[in-house]
């Protein structure tokens, strides 16, 4: 399958950018596959761009080092659901020594996208989103672990261990995936977003241009600063073109 991308990383208002992303692909013997992730250091924490960077870090680790092996060994989707899991336990064992030596909290949000041929896997934690796109219409996938307006309640960092939320489905020709953080959603609605990254009546089943994508990104991304968002903003966008 082939797979058209764009990324959106942006400090904002913010004195530090606590965001990081992912995006890797590798075209191999048993078709291409697909890592995307997002990351939002939690604000007002301390370090909380040291936990999403390391979160990045390891997850593109882990995409060379396991993903691309099982995929080459027929490994069913499960294995590759566990393996991740294993990961983020010992991301969260990491993160928990080093605050408590440090005498610190940081932590971070996690949601990960996994993509080959046409079957996509989710992990989540936290209120960062992800959402497909299709038919001109947008669906959220995940669901924010967050109590009253703002509050977290599961996240990957010094806190304690939280088992991913998980999803599972099918992206075909023509349909897309949007993966973002709070300060890229907030000042917007959910129409809004869908408008701006529907592509036309022919969606993804024409060349698109990645460039073009890049263009709609920041085009929400400025219209979020202008209406008063003064977080960090992230977003990758992956939309299928057969």
């Amino acid at each position: 399958m082939q797979y058209e991308t764009g990324i959106y990383w942006c400090r904002g208002r913010a004195s530090v950018n606590q965001d990081a992303v992912v995006l890797q692909q590798v075209l191999t013997r048993r078709g291409r596959v697909l890592m995307a992730a997002v990351c939002d250091g939690m604000g007002g924490i301390s370090l909380g761009e040291e936990a999403s960077g390391y979160v990045a870090d390891q997850l593109r680790e882990w995409f060379y080092r396991e993903l691309l092996y099982m995929i080459q060994r027929r490994k069913r989707f499960w294995v590759i659901r566990r393996s991740l899991d294993r990961l983020t336990f010992h991301m969260q064992r990491h993160l928990g020594r080093y605050a408590a030596r440090e005498g610190i909290s940081l932590g971070t949000t996690m949601t990960v996208l996994v993509l080959w041929e046409g079957t996509y896997l989710l992990w989540h934690l936290g209120d960062s989103r992800a959402y497909r796109l299709r038919r001109g219409r947008m669906e959220q996938l995940t669901t924010d672990h967050v109590q009253g307006a703002e509050k977290l309640t599961k996240c990957l960092g010094s806190f304690g261990w939280f088992e991913p939320a998980h999803g599972m489905g099918s992206l075909r020709r023509g349909e897309g995936i949007l993966l973002c953080t709070d300060g890229f959603r907030r000042r917007v609605s959910r129409q809004e977003l869908c408008s701006v990254m529907h592509f036309g009546r022919s969606g993804f089943q024409e060349p698109v241009g990645e460039e073009r994508i890049g263009r709609r990104l920041r085009e929400i991304g400025e219209v979020c600063r202008k209406r008063g968002e003064t977080d960090n903003l992230s977003a990758v966008y992956v939309g299928c073109m057969d």
